[in-house]
């Protein structure tokens, strides 16, 4: 039995000489037990080896190590993790990450992450269920998710993320609910197949009662306001289907109205009355008088390169001017609008009283420059290509500036152009466009040229739908005709002929689209009007409008009928030079050559036309079967045109030939066909087969042509 007291001394002799210990020095053992220090290792540097989805600057910014220089084991594991999830995020599921580290020379660390990433997992199929009243392809084009296609590679936008879903689910609900389904339940169920390497994803939807509009009225307790004015922007019609972003946009542009006749405080509310026996809601909106806050500070963040003053600008309100919602949200659209940002949150927190608020803007940022270079082909002009420069947001001011450099084998471009969006801090759009332009001599125009100019515009809204812009430039034209054929000498033009033109006009444009890339309601119209003078004395008019319908709702099935026509005044009483003739061809009625239609010569050169006019009636549907994905539609059209009007005949280094009259011996032509339109990512291109009903004797056609398309 040990003693106690002989247990104490023996402790006390234990620490005393553990606490000797340092004096003797921490390598030398006593009573052989060494001591160890511990030391953190710092790191030498962070490699990565293996990974193409992401580029080393990305993986440095996952990795602890690198941003704190110590090296621990603990962080090393939530590294290596960090970084399987940002792969597993980009669907890259049977990814591996293994941690290597290597001694250096000094008794740093070397980290080196190795990567395998191995295939990345798309998405075999998005299957929905209880969709009864509209169509899935419909719906799949509402999501950001889509099937993995030809173009997923590229486009990359066949990754599951589980956020993304649910910014799906909630897209899917306001598809729902603009179309008259206020009660719409969406829920969705990720499967992965790791035969297929792949997700199905299946989303479940309970649509609920559909709804319309009934009444609608309009109710205030602010004496003097004019609710006339307030009836015109109400979106909500009566019979008209419910529509969330309808009743949003009706309360916005109400209390804006409200704001421009000096009510600044004015708030308006929707009052809903449900009527579920006749699937209605009557709507009234109140409009009353809110209570008297003013914007104490509005705080921007995260906008690195985007100077402060071109966010502002777009908020229509400055600090110390009264708070109002509607127009926070007005703001918020917007600055959205500007597409310089990926995001854009506004938020508001109380202010230093109670009759203060602070606008909160939390801005991230994304690029809005594109260097590029692309490639095609087109029946006008052959194979062409393009090199361009475009900066959507120049120096952070909100500036456009484009550069291009583009060829064709029937010549080449030269472009500049620059816009201001807010000259002199107004709403008024200034811009800079100059240009060298190079068209070859061919068998179908006689004769080439080099066009040199410029031009200054402005642009000015007028309405929320109309706007004006005005024009003025000079142009110097160069005529080359060096053919050593006499058959395709010019009888228009002589060799090293100069023209000079100065030019001053407007256009106004008339937009109520509801979507400028695809549209399905909506019309679109532009009127230009402009003089040249110089070495000619005219007035060019040019008209063009193209409505769009839907013809079953939610199907993808739209309808458009275009009208276009132009006309040129000589008033110089000797005719309208060819040089400035209009040029109609398949832009005009498909089915026919460029230069195909319209008067030429006995020797074949084209002369143009000082008058045209043109209908064109098309149906457009998507393509049964073909994956969503795939961006491929369909569409069947007729069109109809005429064409008449002699410019005058100069003469060149050839004999004068006598008008065709094969080429004017039926003003109007027709044609119908079918066309094949691809939503590209370097634009929308369609085929377009056709097949010629009418014509003149001497006009050109062809069975097919490839173009981009155009909304006009």
């Amino acid at each position: 039995m040990i003693h106690p007291t002989t247990s104490m001394r023996g402790a006390f002799l234990a620490l005393a000489i553990l606490g000797a210990a340092p004096l003797a020095g921490a390598s030398v053992p006593v009573l052989g037990v060494a001591t160890v220090q511990a030391k953190d290792q710092l790191v030498a540097s962070v490699l990565f080896e293996g990974n193409r989805r992401f580029t080393d600057a990305q993986l440095l910014t996952m990795v602890d190590v690198s941003a704190s220089g110590i090296f621990t084991q603990q962080r090393l594991a939530a590294d290596t993790e960090s970084i399987r999830q940002a792969y597993d995020r980009e669907g890259f599921r049977s990814v591996s990450v293994t941690p290597r580290t290597e001694a250096t020379a000094d008794g740093r660390v070397r980290v080196v992450f190795v990567v395998n990433e191995g295939n990345r997992a798309g998405i075999a199929a998005i299957n929905f269920t209880g969709n009864n009243a509209i169509n899935g392809g419909n719906l799949k084009g509402a999501m950001l998710t889509k099937e993995t296609g030809f173009l997923s590679w590229l486009l990359k936008d066949d990754s599951y993320d589980e956020q993304k879903i649910a910014v799906d689910r909630e897209r899917i609900r306001l598809y729902y609910a603009n179309r008259g389904y206020p009660d719409t339940q969406v829920t969705s169920v990720g499967e992965y197949d790791a035969a297929k390497n792949a997700y199905f994803i299946n989303f479940t939807i309970n649509e609920g009662q559909k709804y319309s509009f009934s009444q609608v009225g309009i109710e205030t307790s602010i004496p003097g306001l004019n609710t006339n004015a307030l009836k015109g922007v109400v979106q909500t019609g009566e019979g008209g289907r419910y529509s969330v972003t309808e009743l949003q946009t009706t309360i916005e542009d109400m209390t804006y109205e409200a704001t421009t006749q000096g009510y600044s405080f004015a708030d308006v509310r929707a009052r809903l009355e449900r009527d579920a026996a006749n699937g209605t809601f009557k709507v009234t909106y109140l409009v009353d008088e809110g209570p008297r806050v003013y914007v104490e500070r509005i705080n921007i963040t995260g906008n690195d390169k985007t100077r402060d003053f071109v966010i502002r600008r777009e908020l229509e309100f400055a600090e110390g001017d009264p708070f109002n919602r509607a127009l926070i949200v007005r703001g918020r659209n917007n600055i959205q609008a500007l597409d310089f940002f990926s995001a854009v949150n506004v938020t508001t927190a109380p202010g230093s009283a109670p009759d203060k608020v602070v606008v909160n803007v939390a801005l991230t940022e994304k690029s809005t420059g594109e260097y590029g270079a692309t490639a095609g082909y087109s029946t006008v002009d052959g194979i062409l290509g393009e090199v361009s420069l475009t900066e959507r947001n120049f120096l952070g001011r909100g500036q456009y500036l484009r550069a291009a450099i583009g060829a064709s084998q029937a010549g080449r471009t030269f472009d500049f152009s620059f816009t201001e969006p807010r000259f002199m801090g107004l709403k008024v759009s200034a811009g800079v466009d100059a240009y060298h332009r190079i068209n070859e001599e061919t068998t179908a125009s006689f004769y080439g040229s080099q066009a040199t100019g410029g031009a200054l515009r402005a642009g000015i809204p007028l309405t929320s739908d109309l706007s004006a812009t005005v024009f003025g430039g000079m142009e110097r034209k160069l005529i080359t005709d060096t053919k050593d054929n006499p058959r395709y000498r010019s009888s228009l033009v002589v060799d090293g002929k100069e023209f000079y033109k100065a030019f001053a006009g407007y256009t106004l444009t008339w937009n109520s689209l509801d979507d400028t890339k695809k549209p399905t309601e909506g019309l679109y119209a532009t009127f230009t009007q402009q003089y040249i003078g110089w070495d000619h004395n005219l007035i060019k008019s040019e008209g063009r409008a193209r409505y769009f319908v839907p013809l079953m709702e939610d199907s993808g099935i739209v309808a458009s009928l275009k009208g276009q026509a132009g006309v040129i005044n000589d008033l110089s009483g000797t005719g309208v030079h060819a040089v400035e003739a209009f040029n109609p061809g398949s832009q005009l009625i498909r089915g026919f050559e460029s230069r195909g239609l319209g008067p030429r010569l006995a020797s074949g050169e084209y002369l143009g036309a000082t008058m045209y006019a043109g209908v064109s009636a098309e149906i457009s549907f998507p393509i049964p079967a073909l994956p969503e994905s795939y961006g491929l539609s369909g569409a069947i059209w007729a069109d109809a045109a005429w064409v008449d009007g002699l410019p005058k005949i100069g003469t060149g280094a050839a004999a004068l030939s006598p008008v065709d009259a094969g080429s004017m011996d039926v003003p109007w032509r027709t044609s119908i066909g079918a066309s094949l339109i691809w939503d590209s990512p370097f634009g929308p291109l369609r085929g377009d087969f056709a097949h010629v009903l009418n014509k003149s004797s001497s006009d050109r056609t062809q069975v097919f042509q490839l173009t981009l398309q155009t909304l006009l």
